[in-house]
């Protein structure tokens, strides 16, 4: 049973930082992308980020490239999102997803995504 547990959220102001990390458990870690999205109130939740499975390709959406940084540590079994320069249009739950198939080039579609951790708080004041 994969589980994925993610931390890092809080509350800061604009243009202030975080950093989010996802712990994840129960597969073989370093076989599989990892990807990072976000929901807002009333809004369907987006692709973020992901990172293939050995960390040397990462891919953003437009509205975070330049300002957040996914990276990994397999050793760790644990995915990182940088997040600096936020907005208030940032402030979202964010979620950690894991694909169910290993080795494969996973796109940013929620539907390629089987793993979901709970989900941790990002509020961004003006």
């Amino acid at each position: 049973q994969v589980q994925l547990v993610e931390s890092g959220g809080g509350s800061v102001q604009a243009g202030g930082s975080l950093r989010l990390s996802c712990a994840a458990s129960g597969r073989t870690f370093s076989s599989y992308y990892m990807a990072w999205f976000r929901q807002a109130p009333g809004k369907e939740r987006e692709f973020v980020a992901r990172i293939s499975w050995s960390g040397n390709r990462q891919y953003y959406a437009d509205s975070v490239k330049g300002r957040f940084t996914i990276s990994r540590d397999n050793a760790k079994n644990t995915v990182y999102l940088q997040m600096n320069s936020l907005k208030p249009e940032d402030t979202a739950v964010y979620y950690c997803a894991a694909p169910s198939i290993q080795y494969r080039h996973t796109g940013g579609e929620r539907t390629e995504y089987n793993y979901w951790g709970q989900g941790t708080q990002v509020t961004v004041s003006s």
